[in-house]
């Protein structure tokens, strides 16, 4: 992640849920403006998805689909990615969809870079 974070502290993920957030049947995107000039990301699997291993699977995934696609997203944001539970069997392909599709409906991407 050239010119992003990961977001750790406790307040500011609980900041990212009292925003409207938007969903798909893979993931939840919480998006707000940060005043820094990168983008803190952060990844929250639920214990019910599973055991660890599953937990951590989902969480790689989904931190590789941003380091992957990390130029097509504006930066000066603090994001926060949610994984349902059909996120755990969904293809890779299918995954980066849905998760540029989200980072399209919250205004975080860059016009045509997404696609």
């Amino acid at each position: 992640m050239k010119y992003s974070t990961s977001l750790k502290l406790n307040h500011v993920f609980r900041r990212l849920y009292a925003t409207s957030g938007h969903a798909n049947g893979y993931l939840v995107l919480y998006a707000r403006r940060n005043r820094l000039g990168v983008n803190r990301v952060g990844v929250t699997v639920s214990k019910k998805l599973g055991h660890a291993v599953v937990r951590n699977r989902v969480r790689r995934r989904l931190r590789e689909i941003y380091r992957l696609n990390e130029a097509a997203f504006r930066p000066g944001w603090d994001i926060v990615v949610v994984a349902r539970s059909r996120a755990i069997a969904a293809p890779f392909r299918e995954l980066t969809d849905a998760y540029l599709s989200l980072a399209e409906k919250a205004g975080i991407a860059k016009r045509g870079a997404a696609a």
